[in-house]
């Protein structure tokens, strides 16, 4: 039976929108002390954080480009800008930003989101966050939630005790660039007890071309506090290499509760080498969930510390690569405590020649005793064309543990179309439910009633052609 079906890619019209690229800065080309040197003036950091960007660019001329996974040959970094400050400052009020970036954030239905679900919101435009608010009566509470600018000045004792801590710049040659170039992100602290019931979202949008983003984002929940954390990201499709290397630090307290969504979708000429990490203690929880769409590469895998006795982690993935793409991403887990509980559930679509590769570490050490891990990897290819494939890695130092580790690699089943064809379904719906039941489980758990544009990506469109 042949493949009649086919699965459109997202409308990315909204998502390709250009805005004129005024800036009020920009640095020089390539990576020099005199460029990080400028980049921290320009920004008026304290001492210590100058050195920590010119020791990170030491480690990152040192360090080789990864030979493993995909091909970034193509990205001359010399030649990436590292940093644009576009012209508008800081604003807690909408009204007050510069109207065409409002008007770009305003057709991604951030703020209408902010109105409607969002307890607050960050906004970055290129390297600098332009808009950031909170509801009040967290703030009352002692939440604190802002851009990782201010917060370097305003609350330098807790950045410095956890900047870079989780991911440092000795880990790989893209955590050195972060840790030099960095600028922009979000900073959340919630102070013990403190239940933050409706989520917070920053959505990082890069303009410019030719250019990188390098967002830091560092959210510290005390014992007990709970809080859910929506990260967004999109960009315009350019002739020239774009590049994001961001990272996301998360340390999750005693009892603490975090869950992190990501939509990942940046437009076809972007290389998205992305880092996050999170430190789980005693009784604590987080919870990944990610959707990587766009991007001509992704190397992503979420890193979970498993640090403190009864420490849990779920993640939750849906990687969605077409024509020209190549996504290689997955999920870390380290149990490093007894009695630890981890579960992993990845799915991918690949169609028109796309290549989506899982790629999962699970690691548990000599005291992890008790503990329990799942990880579940699903892979359907619509095509002939296509390439996927599951590469998972366990290392585990202890026999007392319970693991369990399930991967398939398929097409549509045409038993399966078969059957529902019996039912009076058309081949054609037959196939597109097929597709849309695959990645319903992965759907479900991604926060679609708290920002329009999560919507856009996730209900793909499906529809049957004849031939």
């Amino acid at each position: 039976m042949a493949d009649k079906t086919q699965v459109n890619d997202i409308d990315r019209s909204l998502y390709d929108q250009k805005n004129e690229n005024i800036y009020k800065y920009k640095s020089q080309k390539g990576l020099t002390k005199e460029v990080i040197k400028e980049i921290s003036k320009e920004k008026n950091e304290p001492k210590w954080m100058t050195e920590f960007r010119l020791k990170s660019l030491e480690i990152y001329k040192e360090k080789e480009v990864p030979d493993w996974g995909a091909d970034i040959s193509e990205l001359d970094i010399d030649n990436i800008i590292t940093y644009i400050r576009p012209d508008a400052e800081l604003q807690n009020d909408w009204n007050d930003v510069p109207e065409d970036i409002k008007n770009t954030f305003d057709s991604l239905g951030i703020p209408e989101a902010e109105k409607k679900s969002l307890a607050g919101v960050g906004a970055q435009y290129d390297s600098e966050v332009v808009y950031h608010n909170l509801k009040k009566e967290l703030v009352e509470q002692g939440v604190i939630y802002m851009d990782m600018e201010n917060a370097v000045k305003e609350y330098e004792d807790i950045v410095k005790e956890h900047f870079m801590k989780l991911i440092t710049p000795n880990d790989h040659k893209f955590a050195a660039l972060h840790g030099a170039v960095w600028s922009g992100g979000s900073f959340v602290y919630v102070p013990a007890g403190i239940d933050v019931d409706i989520p917070l979202q920053s959505y990082f949008r890069l303009n410019a071309p030719g250019a990188g983003q390098f967002e830091h984002t560092l959210i510290i929940l005390e014992e007990g506090a709970d809080a859910h954390f929506i990260e967004g990201c999109s960009a315009p499709k350019y002739s020239v290499n774009n590049l994001h290397a961001g990272a996301v630090e998360l340390f999750v307290g005693k009892k603490a509760k975090l869950r992190y969504s990501t939509i990942e979708n940046w437009s076809r000429n972007m290389y998205n080498l992305n880092t996050k990490r999170a430190k789980v203690e005693e009784d604590g929880v987080i919870e990944w969930v990610s959707g990587s769409f766009g991007s001509r590469v992704s190397m992503l895998y979420p890193m979970s510390i498993l640090n403190g006795e009864r420490a849990r982690a779920e993640f939750t993935g849906i990687t969605f690569a077409a024509e020209g793409q190549y996504l290689d991403t997955g999920a870390q887990v380290i149990h490093a405590a007894p009695h630890t509980t981890s579960t992993v559930n990845a799915r991918s679509i690949a169609k028109d020649g796309g290549q989506a590769y899982y790629r999962g570490l699970l690691k548990a050490a000599k005291n992890a005793h008790h503990s329990k891990a799942s990880v579940s990897c699903e892979s359907l290819m619509l095509d002939n064309d296509s390439i996927s494939d599951t590469l998972p890695i366990m290392k585990l130092q202890t026999d007392d543990i319970d693991i369990g580790h399930e991967a398939k690699v398929g097409r549509i089943s045409e038993e399966a179309i078969f059957y529902l064809m019996s039912r009076g379904i058309s081949e054609e719906e037959a196939k597109a439910m097929i597709v849309r039941g695959f990645v319903e489980p992965i759907a479900n758990e991604l926060p679609l009633e708290y920002a329009v544009e999560l919507n856009n990506l996730i209900n793909l469109e499906l529809e049957g052609t004849i031939g």
